[in-house]
């Protein structure tokens, strides 16, 4: 058993978000990932594909979230099962919103017009 206390380096804001590594590889993890995941009220984040199936739950506020074009919508104790390979983009809700993301490790993230995969730097 390893617990693994929240650290400042491990802390990475984009514009989009704050988004906070708890477990992956570098904290001992050998095969999930998870990460906390804060937006401020009406943020989107980048449309991207993840190789990776992940899970959203919701701990506080609300997302938006468009996959292949359709868009669904998650509160709080709710969900989101995304699916591997698929292009999908998050807004945040009215107000701030705390996400907990969970994934197997070695995850990369692609953008559009862009094969080059991208580490995602929580995840590693």
């Amino acid at each position: 058993m390893k617990i693994v206390s929240a650290t400042e380096d491990r802390v990475i804001t984009t514009a989009a978000a704050v988004t906070t590594a708890l477990a992956a590889p570098s904290q001992g993890s050998t095969e999930l990932c998870n990460w906390r995941v804060r937006m401020e009220p009406g943020t989107t984040g980048p449309l991207h594909s993840i190789d990776r199936e992940q899970l959203w739950t919701v701990l506080a506020g609300s997302l938006s979230i468009t996959v292949d074009g359709a868009t669904s919508r998650a509160g709080i104790g709710e969900t989101v099962i995304l699916p591997a390979g698929v292009d999908r983009q998050v807004t945040s809700g009215d107000e701030v919103t705390d996400v907990l993301v969970c994934m197997g490790v070695g995850g990369m993230a692609t953008v559009p017009g862009n094969p080059a995969p991208v580490p995602l730097p929580w995840a590693r």
